[in-house]
């Protein structure tokens, strides 16, 4: 049997990020019927919003003023190979997840690790809405109204002491709930690394829900990481694990590709991938003849984190 190593996967799986995002309207264009077995309705039909409505959710400052995508655009396009490595399978082989209950394993340079459950760590925060711009590494960007808590808020629970430089994550290691991580795509469980003063900085959010809404398991429920001047796959999903470090973490990507994926993963427009040009970008959304736009640094956040990176080198450190 073939098992598909990292490097053997091309930048947009399955199916092309332009073709998937216009399949709609080439669907039509091309006169293709969704009857008598040609296109299965699945693939056309826009999912419904899902999930317990959050309540008392506080708007942010920190909210970009762009329109966000739509449920249907932010749940069914998701890199998130713990359920397949198609952008359509999450959402297909995460509807029996059930991610409760849930709890996140505290370790490492602190003075109070422990096993926290995950209603006793999210309760006592004021829930808040950020709607953030977020770009992915293959060149296609989404705006995206989460709902979540500042990761720094959570932290300061678990009082990280001064040897802590690094913030590592760990995604839940269940092959039995999270069947693409029967396939040896990534050495699993999926893990994730910050600096301490990015971890700490008030744009990271841990996400909880999205819409007003929990989060759905394709969108990384009940808990993930989101940081919005970085590539996506920084952000970590379905958090089971927080340690603190003395040293740098490697991620996932970065242990299994170091020439394509770094540490920092800022996005940079500056920083072609070996693969391709990271220069512009294409909204998902945005439209079957849309053109791509320049890519921003930072991600349109430079002035508020580029003093995070003075006196490195960001294309040495990528």
């Amino acid at each position: 049997m073939l098992i598909k190593r990292p490097a053997d996967i091309p930048p947009s799986e399955i199916t092309d990020e332009f073709v998937y995002l216009n399949r709609r309207e080439l669907l039509k264009a091309a006169g293709i019927a969704t009857v008598g077995g040609l296109v299965s309705p699945s693939i056309l039909a826009a999912p419904e919003m899902t999930g317990k409505e959050l309540r008392d959710v506080q708007k942010s400052p920190f909210s970009t003023d762009q329109q966000p995508n739509s449920w249907s655009d932010i749940t069914t396009y998701n890199n998130y190979y713990e359920f397949g490595t198609g952008k359509e399978d999450p959402a297909v082989n995460a509807r029996n997840f059930n991610p409760r209950p849930w709890a996140i394993d505290v370790s490492g340079e602190c003075d109070k690790p422990g096993s926290y459950d995950y209603e006793d760590l999210v309760s006592p925060h004021t829930l808040e809405e950020r709607i953030y711009r977020l770009r992915c590494v293959e060149a296609w960007s989404m705006v995206i109204p989460w709902v979540g808590i500042p990761l720094a808020s959570i932290i300061k629970q678990f009082e990280p002491n001064s040897q802590a430089k690094y913030v590592r994550f760990k995604t839940l290691h269940d092959s039995k709930r999270m069947p693409g991580q029967r396939r040896r795509v990534l050495d699993w469980p999926y893990e994730e690394g910050l600096t301490i003063e990015e971890a700490m900085h008030p744009l990271t959010l841990m996400a909880v829900g999205l819409y007003g809404r929990e989060l759905p398991n394709q969108n990384g429920a009940p808990i993930r990481l989101i940081v919005p001047w970085k590539y996506g796959f920084k952000s970590i999903k379905a958090i089971a694990e927080i340690s603190f470090t003395r040293k740098r973490p490697r991620s996932s990507w970065e242990r299994a590709i170091p020439s394509e994926y770094g540490f920092y993963a800022n996005v940079n427009p500056e920083v072609s991938h070996p693969r391709w040009s990271q220069a512009r970008e294409r909204p998902i959304g945005a439209g079957l003849f849309a053109s791509k736009k320049p890519t921003l640094m930072f991600n349109g956040y430079a002035d508020q984190v580029a003093s995070l990176y003075t006196g490195l080198d960001l294309r040495k450190n990528f």
